[in-house]
């Protein structure tokens, strides 16, 4: 299968992110290259653990709050409305923080966003813990929420432009697996501190570990090549980037192309919503609201679906468990299978099989036994097909535009959660079956395929076409 979402983006390319053209007058060497060749060594990994880190952190603070939420209600005696109402401004706060967020890391640098972003929500979530009132506990959740939605795709771009090109999209979604795993880890940190401490306890041990791993971030992670060149900061900076990743050769003796006036204009300028590449950019925000909505509804109202269908309440607890563990170990073979296949082919294929056993749950009788293996299986193709998102995005920008790119879809796939939210809720009130229900899924699932398919084919129609026509 061709590597299409692993070869270097589609956009008019800075020579950081397309191979390095040789003249007769010149002997430069793109950064791109030296990082393809150095391949995945000891600092690449360590970017990446440090990024997978600050995904786990994020996790563990979305899967506190499910816990806080009830203890809140009961303390402070407040209404159910209360707390939907900090959920969904939450959600948009994650959203809002992204969209600022991307074009300031673009402008100013990936690495002092993500800093900001884990100490603000660090703090925040910490705060919390602290505040005696309802009103100031929502405000610190909605500084939170910003504060995750800046870090979130920062991370996930200084991934991308830190590693080779020919493992981007899996690095990329290894790196996404953190917020999964963090989400679990954050399921049994619960468990076993709101018995004994409570929940505030919890809030404030929850945190630590971004207001931690900020300075970390700081020390081990430089600037990536990408951002530098995208900004024109001086070769000596971008030198220095390459000589931390690659600390073994010799790179004054480089002489590193890099892009002129013009041609860091001429991409800033054209990135996201120019005429050639909107089209582009809406089936990415599609795909990514249909993506994060879908699988957002199963995982939160799955309860609810089980408990009406006559499910036991340990049948149901079984059911959820095997959905985020599948989702979990789903998106780490997706990390592994994105070595060999390209993103759009990927991201199809899960969706195609996740639509199939939705229609089976709408249109087959089947029993216990029947309906967990449907649900092991949308956790492992619906669930893992969340990982190939971000790096979509992150594959499809030019490094100028990349945060914001990045960023401009998360947001939008925050979006598709809240839709969906309130979407579910809509139809378990109206008495919709189950299979019903999941039947209903498969119409959006049916739009994200071809979606995907249509970008598929813009971007080999882009690969083809000659020079003149992508510029």
């Amino acid at each position: 299968m061709p590597n299409n979402a692993n070869d270097p983006p589609t956009f008019q390319q800075f020579p950081s992110e397309s191979p390095a053209r040789a003249t007769p007058s010149t002997t430069q060497v793109n950064p791109q290259e030296i990082l393809d060749l150095i391949g995945m060594g000891k600092r690449q990994w360590l970017i990446v653990a440090v990024c997978f880190t600050a995904m786990i952190v994020q996790g563990l603070d979305l899967a506190s709050a499910g816990f806080v939420y009830p203890e809140l209600v009961r303390e402070h005696e407040t209404t159910m409305g209360i707390v939907t109402l900090t959920v969904t401004l939450g959600g948009l706060s994650m959203a809002l923080g992204g969209v600022v967020a991307g074009p300031l890391a673009d402008r100013f640098g990936r690495k002092g966003i993500a800093i900001v972003g884990l100490l603000v929500f660090g703090t925040a979530t910490a705060g919390m813990g602290l505040v005696p009132s309802i009103p100031a506990f929502v405000a610190l959740r909605l500084l939170s929420g910003a504060g995750i939605g800046a870090m979130v795709p920062a991370v996930v771009t200084m991934v991308t432009e830190s590693t080779p090109t020919a493992r981007r999209a899996s690095m990329v979604s290894l790196t996404w697996c953190g917020g999964a795993v963090g989400y679990v880890l954050g399921s049994f940190l619960a468990s076993a501190v709101l018995p004994t401490l409570g929940w505030r306890a919890l809030l404030m041990i929850c945190g630590i570990p971004p207001v931690l791993l900020a300075p970390v971030l700081a020390a081990l992670v430089p600037e990536p090549v990408g951002s530098l060149l995208a900004r024109g900061c001086p070769t000596a900076a971008v030198q220095r980037s390459l000589t931390r990743l690659a600390p073994d050769r010799d790179l004054d003796a480089q002489d590193l192309a890099t892009p002129t006036v013009a041609q860091r204009r001429q991409a800033a300028g054209s990135a996201l919503v120019c005429r050639a590449f909107l089209p582009t950019t809406l089936l990415l925000w599609l795909c990514s609201f249909i993506g994060f909505g879908v699988v957002f509804l199963i995982a939160n109202y799955l309860p609810l679906l089980l408990d009406h269908s006559g499910f036991t309440t340990v049948q149901s607890g079984v059911a959820v468990g095997l959905f985020g563990i599948c989702g979990l170990v789903g998106q780490l073979l997706v990390s592994v299978a994105l070595w060999r296949s390209d993103a759009d082919s990927l991201l199809t294929l899960l969706w195609a099989v996740g639509g199939a056993g939705l229609v089976a749950v709408g249109v087959l009788q089947m029993g216990t036994g029947g309906f967990f293996g449907i649900v092991l299986l949308l956790g492992l193709f619906l669930g893992g097909s969340n990982a190939i998102l971000p790096a979509l995005a992150t594959l499809t920008y030019p490094a100028s535009a990349r945060a914001t790119g990045t960023s401009w879809a998360n947001g939008v796939g925050q979006l598709g959660q809240l839709a969906s939210g309130s979407l579910g809720g809509l139809m378990i009130g109206a008495g919709w079956s189950t299979p019903t229900i999941f039947l209903c899924l498969t119409l959006p699932l049916c739009g994200g395929i071809a979606a995907t398919l249509a970008l598929r084919t813009g971007r080999l129609h882009r690969e083809t076409a000659p020079a003149d026509d992508v510029a």
